[in-house]
């Protein structure tokens, strides 16, 4: 599971509670796990939802809030209390610390405040650097237009990056209309992202996985809605929650975008640290990275995430070479994946990922190779110890 921290808030004052919600809510780092607006109800939500931070607001009732702090101290011990006070008082900052409070932090909130605090816990648990390692990756893909394969290349991206135990891997389908990753994966799901959208702030993490569809690969996946009236159902709100939660249950998220750039897509692609933006090499797929390299260049730090990747290199002989296409968009290729139409096309109509269907494929190496460009070491699969056998197996016996 990757350190996105889970946070439970506790404040009987609603102005109160709900200006701090809007700030966690801002954060990627965190998943607003629960919120209270009462003192005596705070230490068993605590220990129903086990959040990693537990946020007390003491000045409705300081001695009430106090109290609390010890008590959830040492019924939640893994639980992580901040306290927050408009106090300046030393002698409050220093019973609130005597409580068990981990940090006293001082009302109005500042951002970078609530971030040091954080970045002092996470230090504390898991070392000083680590928690960027140990962070969750998000890869978003789109086309620069319809059919240049992109739904092909996150499926199998994600049954790449599922081949690693120590991953856990989901992949959502936000193209919210035409989105087709179930057939591609000949999967038949009981729920989709509007019933996970609808459910966000009352699922935990052993009812998120069970609202999504598991491949025998190892992926897991959050499909488009089943009917087309359902898709006006999903705010691009809902979307930066579902994917907060998904950062907190999932090492890696694999998010196949419409070709739309719709809010909800924006909303996704500013939440991921790569965004892949698949074209082929004719001149109105290349025109089409460069109108969205110059729009991506008014978005501060999005056009610095894009990777261009180049898909069914080989196609046909009037292709434009790589070097004038990288002269075309002003910036390199990432990577390039060779067309192998018979492999792909008996993958998509039989339901069955690159990697089983076609492993020796060069378009499936490519893939590979792809994963292991973005996410590094985490995109290797898992070694597997060889079994004793035949002759072996009988020596070993004896």
């Amino acid at each position: 599971m990757s350190h996105v921290l889970r946070v439970a808030i506790v404040d009987p004052h609603d102005t109160g509670r709900e200006e701090l919600k809007r700030i966690l809510l801002g954060l990627d780092s965190i998943w607003l796990e629960a919120e209270c607006s009462r003192y005596e109800f705070f230490a068993d939500v605590v220990a129903q939802t086990n959040p990693e931070i537990g946020i007390v607001a003491l000045d409705f009732d300081q001695e009430k809030a106090l109290d609390l702090v010890a008590k959830v101290t040492q019924q939640s011990p893994d639980c992580a209390i901040f306290v927050i006070s408009a106090s300046h008082d030393g002698t409050v900052i220093l019973k609130a610390m005597r409580a068990g409070a981990k940090e006293f932090l001082t009302q109005p909130l500042r951002i970078d405040d609530l971030l040091a605090a954080i970045e002092r816990l996470t230090e504390r648990r898991f070392g000083r650097g680590d928690q960027k390692a140990r962070g969750p990756t998000v890869v978003a893909l789109t086309g620069v237009t319809g059919g240049v394969g992109v739904s092909t290349i996150a499926v199998n991206l994600g049954c790449a990056l599922a081949r690693n135990d120590k991953n856990s891997v989901v992949l959502v389908d936000l193209d919210l209309c035409l989105g087709d990753a179930d057939v591609l994966l000949d999967a038949i799901p009981d729920y989709t992202i509007v019933d996970v959208a609808q459910n966000v702030t009352r699922l935990d993490f052993s009812l998120l996985k069970r609202s999504l569809t598991k491949h025998s690969s190892g992926l897991f996946l959050l499909p488009r809605p089943i009917q087309l009236e359902d898709v006006s159902l999903v705010t691009a709100e809902d979307i930066q929650r579902v994917i907060g939660l998904l950062k907190a249950s999932f090492t890696h998220l694999v998010i196949d975008l419409s070709k739309a750039f719709t809010p909800l897509d924006m909303t996704a692609m500013e939440m991921a640290q790569h965004i892949v933006l698949v074209t082929q090499l004719d001149l109105p797929c290349l025109r089409n990275v460069v109108r969205l390299l110059m729009s991506f260049n008014n978005i501060q730090g999005m056009a610095d995430k894009v990777k261009i990747v180049v898909n069914r290199t080989g196609l046909e002989s009037g292709q434009i070479n790589i070097k004038k296409a990288e002269e075309i968009i002003g910036r390199e290729i990432f990577w390039q994946i060779p067309n192998d139409y018979r492999a792909c096309s008996e993958s998509r109509n039989n339901g069955v990922p690159l990697l089983e269907s076609a492993p020796r494929s060069a378009v499936t190496h490519a893939i590979l190779g792809l994963a292991e460009a973005l996410c590094g070491d985490s995109a290797k699969a898992t070694e597997k110890k060889p079994s004793k056998s035949g002759l072996f197996k009988l020596f070993a016996k004896s």
